[in-house]
């Protein structure tokens, strides 16, 4: 499932391409089809993403969107071409259009909708609006590890597996601790590089996570390579040496999600 990252690209994507002007809206595959003649033809007013969940805003309504394990866009520029396969949602515009697929959520709520979606989740450390001691109210007093916390979305909104395995790793926390051991301050510091690893994360668009003295570069090691691109440090690295210490990653399914780390750099 796509990190919230990816979602925040999504938002700044749509508005680039769409934001201002009247889009034309279709539903090829049917599902979203009464959605979307209710907004076809309107301006894209707003796009902006809390978590995993893209919101488009339109004078009808909100498109809300979550694109869950299997949701995927494709953008392309110049004329759209004949549908193909099952696109639940296609916008289009003089020069651009955007394919919708596979996804869990594809609705038109009311503002009062859209804000009780908001209401459900925790703060988003790309939202300038996040306010971190929400989440820390509840970390604080829960017995929940720490590692099934940052992945709760109604405690913390748009962190995913590959920012838990690494945040937790650069702070050098043991995940299998309850929520309540962790101290303010060490909450303060992760939150922080949340903040900065994520924005750099909808930069680029990958996840970097390693610290300039662990790049291949510097270490004189082959670049990492995977599916989901980026240096880091413990996430899908099972079995092979921790960065820092040579100790090999350990991983576990926890929470019903494989979570990596390193028995010796994190044992706090």
């Amino acid at each position: 499932m796509p990190e919230g990252h990816i979602l925040h690209r999504l938002a700044a994507e749509h508005t680039r391409l769409f934001g201002g002007a009247p889009v034309a809206v279709s539903s090829p595959q049917g599902r979203f089809a009464d959605g979307a003649k209710l907004i076809d033809g309107q301006p894209l007013e707003r796009a902006e993403a809390d978590g995993k969940h893209l919101f488009l805003g339109f004078p009808a309504g909100w498109l809300h969107i979550h694109l869950g394990l299997y949701g995927g866009y494709t953008f392309g520029a110049g004329e759209a071409p004949d549908p193909v396969g099952l696109i639940r949602l296609r916008l289009v515009n003089n020069a651009h259009y955007a394919d919708l697929r596979g996804p869990n959520t594809c609705e038109l709520l009311t503002p009062a909708e859209k804000d009780a979606v908001h209401a459900r989740l925790g703060p988003d450390p790309l939202r300038a609006d996040a306010d971190p001691e929400q989440a820390w109210q509840r970390i604080s007093r829960s017995r929940t590890t720490v590692a099934a916390l940052l992945m709760d979305q109604k405690v913390l909104a748009g962190v995913g597996n590959v920012y838990r395995a690494e945040v937790l790793f650069r702070h050098a926390v043991n995940p299998h601790r309850a929520g309540r051991d962790l101290g303010r301050a060490e909450w303060d510091a992760i939150w922080a590089d949340l903040v900065e690893l994520m924005r750099g994360g909808a930069a680029i668009g990958r996840i970097d996570t390693v610290r300039p003295e662990h790049t291949p570069e510097a270490m004189g090691r082959p670049p990492r390579v995977d599916d989901h691109g980026g240096e880091v440090y413990v996430y899908r690295r099972a079995g092979q040496p921790c960065l820092v210490c040579g100790t090999e990653v350990r991983t576990e399914e926890h929470a019903a999600r494989n979570l990596f780390w390193c028995p010796r750099c994190q044992q706090r």
